[in-house]
């Protein structure tokens, strides 16, 4: 590899046990960075550092959390920090997609605690991360927004709600933070095959019809690669997206392995990668 684009730096990834964020902290580490990931299921945190530390000496460490309790999240950032010493990259890539189904036959506990992982656990970790980033002198936030954010998504009420409710909440703390020099955006990353997809094939008819035949074709053919969702997470953390901040960016539809300074400049002064009513 040629210049490691995040040298140095220091990283707190939730989800970090999953596939797509284990592929992140896979791809940070080899770009220098420092990592912890944090993950609910203490066997998949355990099986996830053994793999990312067999080709990264030991420069992953990991914690257990379930970061839709916020005093968990509280207690865990401090205890992150304390073993990085420091904090400069927030990435808020846990999430979970049931519950699956029409909005009419869901269950609002479990609708509620899609939420509370997907939205509020975001909101959780950037509450506890920013006066961090703040007493030294900046930091990066990027937050895993997907499927539903920019379009209906029928029979998955819970994710797509939450998923939009991201974008959102990425564009007001941007807003809110300009000039101290803390950044804020969002990804898509894409139909990735992840556990997420056997739910759907799991679903069957629950997940409707449009739905369905997607997730088979996928599972026949593969889907968007966690390797370049992890490549744009890694653009978003480095010094490449200064000036970039408080939006939506796609990781397969998106032109952003192309962006220079004079092309972020420009999208800055539009709306294009923005949540947005279009007239």
């Amino acid at each position: 590899m040629g210049r490691k684009l995040l040298r140095g730096k220091l990283a707190l990834i939730t989800g970090g046990s999953g596939g797509i964020g284990r592929g992140v902290a896979s791809h940070f580490v080899a770009n220098g960075a420092q990592v912890c990931i944090l993950g609910r299921d203490p066997e998949r945190l355990s099986s996830a550092l053994k793999e990312l530390n067999v080709n990264h000496e030991n420069r992953v460490i990991g914690i257990r959390c379930d970061v839709g309790d916020r005093m968990a999240v509280t207690r865990v950032v401090k205890l992150a920090v304390k073993k990085l010493g420091g904090l400069d990259i927030l990435v808020n890539c846990a999430g979970i997609q049931e519950p699956i189904g029409e909005f009419i036959d869901n269950d609002l506990d479990a609708w509620e605690h899609n939420l509370r992982v997907n939205l509020l656990g975001a909101v959780y970790c950037c509450k506890a991360v920013i006066p961090i980033f703040l007493d030294h002198g900046g930091g990066t936030i990027i937050n895993f927004s997907g499927g539903g954010a920019t379009a209906s998504r029928a029979n998955f009420s819970a994710y797509a709600t939450s998923k939009a409710a991201i974008v959102r909440f990425t564009e007001v703390l941007a807003e809110e933070l300009l000039g101290k020099r803390i950044r804020v955006n969002a990804i898509a990353p894409g139909a990735i095959n992840t556990a997420m997809l056997s739910e759907i094939l799991a679903a069957g008819p629950r997940a409707g019809q449009k739905e369905l035949k997607e997730a088979r074709k996928r599972a026949e053919e593969g889907g968007a690669s966690v390797d370049l969702a992890a490549e744009l997470v890694v653009f978003l953390a480095s010094r490449r997206s200064d000036g970039l901040n408080g939006k939506l960016i796609s990781a397969p539809w998106d032109p952003w392995q192309s962006w220079d300074k004079a092309a972020i400049r420009q999208i800055m002064s539009g709306s294009k990668y923005s949540l947005r009513r279009i007239s």
